[in-house]
């Protein structure tokens, strides 16, 4: 024979046992998640720009034939840098970058814009050049020769006993026992 099972009884203000796990109402748990995921953006460094940025609706105001070098400058201002061997070029050099793990920069964009002004001022042609236009420079693994032998350990560490600089100790100056200028 099974013995009868107890039914239990609970009033209507009694607490849930620890074990329960009482469910939150919809309208919570999606406030929950969105603060969750709000607070990551936070975590998330902001882009840093560097240098002229010179956006799209800029460059749809200059215009080749019209443009002159006045109105370039006071739309995009002053040029990150000027050609070396022609003053006409102008460069406006930007970089947009992140900082990433180990405060190290990550580049999220390079961009060049290149303007070239014919000899009376006015815009000949604009010329953009992106990251994806860049060269790969390789690294030289060679190193610089430098005169003289490798000195050891102990010639670096006693190297200098015994050496005096210009000034210091009797060095034959004739200006008594502790060197200086000469007296007569």
């Amino acid at each position: 024979m099974t013995p009868p099972r107890l039914r239990e009884t609970r009033s209507a203000d009694a607490r849930p046992a620890e074990s329960e796990i009482v469910p939150l109402p919809r309208p919570a748990l999606a406030l929950l998640a969105a603060l969750a995921l709000g607070g990551c953006s936070v975590l998330v460094p902001p882009r840093q720009i560097r240098g002229n940025l010179v956006s799209a609706s800029e460059l749809a105001q200059l215009h080749p034939g019209r443009t002159t070098q006045a109105q370039a400058r006071t739309l995009l201002g002053s040029p990150t840098v000027k050609g070396t061997f022609d003053q006409n070029n102008w460069y406006y050099i930007s970089e947009v970058t992140r900082q990433s793990i180990g405060g190290t920069q990550s580049v999220l964009n390079q961009d060049t814009v290149v303007l070239h002004f014919a000899a009376n001022g006015v815009l000949a042609r604009v010329h953009r050049i992106t990251r994806k236009d860049a060269l790969a420079a390789p690294i030289v693994a060679r190193t610089t020769p430098s005169p003289g032998g490798t000195a050891g350990f102990f010639q670096q560490l006693f190297g200098n006993v015994g050496r005096f600089g210009p000034g210091l100790g009797n060095q034959g100056g004739g200006g008594g026992s502790f060197g200086g200028a000469p007296t007569h």
